[in-house]
C-alpha cells in the first residue's frame, strides 16, 4: 500500500481516538503487511521445465541473412504432351523397269520411241519401240501405220528399207515415199491357229508389210502387182523380197502359202540350233 494512503488513515484513527486509535493503527499496520507484500520484494515465479528445441535449417542460415524466408516454389504440372501425329505410310517403293536402249534410235536411222515393256500371258518384249519411220539415203520414209518391234527387229528393217529405196530410184526412176505396213505385236500362234507355237508378232520380233509407195505418186501392192514379175512393179516387190532374206530369218511371200498371199512376213526368229538358218519363200 502507499504510503500517503497509509498517512491518511493513521491521521483518521488518531484524530477519532487519540489513546485507542494509537493499538488501532498497529493494528491495521500489521494487517497490511500479512495481506499486501511489499511492493519491492521480488515476486516468486515457478519454474516450468522447457523441452530443447531442434534448431530448423531456416535457424541455421547466417544471421546477417535477415531477408523473409524465400516461398517454397510451386511444382508446376507437366504441359500435356501433344497427341503424336500417326506416321505415315511409306510410300511404296516403285519397281525400276530394266530395259535396252537401241542403238539404232540413238543414232537417228529409225523415227520413233521406247514403250514400256510388254507382258501378255506367253508373249511379251522388254525394250519394244514404236517406230513411224526411218531415216535412209538422206530422207525419212514414214510407215503408214507405227508397228511396235524390238531393237533388232528395228535395225534390220532400217536397212532393208534403204535398200528397196535405192533400187526403186534406179529402176523406177522414183525413190520410195513411204512404206505400207500391216500387224506387227500380236501375241497369236502361228498363221492365228487353234495350238501350235506362238508367232515371232508375239515377242515383237515380225511385221508385215503389204507395199509401197513412190514419190511420184505410185503404189505398190504386194498382192496386187506381184504378178506379172516381169513388169516393173513385180521386179520391185521380188527385189525388196530378196533383200529381205539377206536380212531377216524369216521371209514369206505370196509364194509360200495361201495366208501371205496379200504381204510379206518379215521376222528374226531362232531357226535351227545355232540360230543361223533362214527361211526364204
Amino acid at each position: 500500500m502507499h504510503n500517503a494512503a497509509k498517512t491518511a488513515i493513521a491521521a483518521l484513527l488518531l484524530a477519532t481516538a487519540p489513546v485507542a486509535g494509537q493499538d488501532l493503527l498497529q493494528d491495521f499496520e500489521r494487517f497490511v503487511e500479512d495481506m499486501l507484500p511489499e511492493r519491492d520484494a521480488p515476486r516468486t515465479v515457478p519454474e516450468t521445465p522447457v523441452e530443447p528445441v531442434t534448431p530448423t535449417a531456416a535457424d541455421q542460415r547466417p544471421e546477417a541473412d535477415d531477408a523473409p524466408p524465400l516461398p517454397r516454389p510451386r511444382s508446376v504440372p507437366p504441359a500435356p504432351e501433344a497427341e503424336a501425329e500417326p506416321a505415315a505410310a511409306p510410300e511404296p517403293a516403285m519397281d525400276r523397269i530394266y530395259q535396252t536402249a537401241c542403238p539404232v534410235l540413238l543414232q537417228g536411222r529409225v523415227i520413233g520411241e521406247m514403250l514400256d515393256p510388254v507382258a501378255e500371258g506367253v508373249c511379251g518384249v522388254r525394250s519394244p519401240m514404236l517406230l513411224s519411220g526411218v531415216r535412209v539415203n538422206g530422207r525419212e520414209i514414214g510407215f503408214s501405220t507405227p508397228v511396235t518391234t524390238n531393237c533388232q527387229m528395228a535395225g534390220a528393217i532400217s536397212d532393208w528399207v534403204g535398200e528397196v529405196d535405192l533400187y526403186a530410184g534406179s529402176a523406177l526412176d522414183s525413190p520410195l515415199a513411204g512404206v505400207t505396213t500391216g500387224t506387227s505385236l500380236m501375241c497369236r500362234n502361228r498363221y492365228g491357229a487353234e495350238d501350235g507355237f506362238v508367232s515371232e508378232h508375239g515377242f515383237a520380233n515380225a511385221i508385215d508389210v503389204v507395199g509401197f509407195t513412190l514419190e511420184d505418186g505410185r503404189s505398190i501392192a504386194v498382192e496386187a502387182d506381184w504378178l506379172p514379175p516381169t513388169a516393173s512393179a513385180g521386179r520391185l516387190l521380188r527385189q525388196a523380197h530378196s533383200a529381205a532374206c539377206g536380212r531377216f530369218t524369216t521371209v514369206l511371200g505370196p509364194e509360200a502359202n495361201a495366208e501371205h498371199k496379200d504381204h510379206f512376213h518379215l521376222d528374226l526368229g531362232c531357226h535351227g540350233q545355232s540360230c543361223t538358218a533362214q527361211i526364204c519363200e
